[in-house]
């Protein structure tokens, strides 16, 4: 401290200087835990998109089999449908004859 400066000055710009030090430290400690954080997120993000793909496809996959079994089985069941009642007709038309 400076003996040349008025007493409310001299602990004014120690706290000046020490308020401007630990705003420097807080923007760098932020600066750095960002870049941390970004480096995190990379490394973890590929594998739990990887991740969540492969489930989702499998679900898709799942329900497309779903989907297409289910109109076989109503395809199938209606030709067969069909054929017994054009069997019925040509039963019909020979006994007629």
């Amino acid at each position: 401290m400076d003996d040349d400066k008025p007493i409310t000055e001299q602990p004014m710009e120690t706290i000046t200087t020490a308020v401007e030090a630990t705003k420097d430290a807080a923007v760098t400690a932020v600066k750095k835990v960002k870049k941390a954080a970004k480096k995190v997120a990379k490394k973890a993000a590929p594998k739990k998109a990887k991740k969540a793909s492969k489930k989702q496809a499998k679900k898709s996959s799942k329900k497309a089999a779903k989907k297409s079994s289910k109109k076989a089985a109503k395809k199938s069941v209606k030709k067969a449908a069909n054929k017994t009642a054009k069997k019925t007709t040509k039963k019909k038309k020979k006994a007629k004859r």
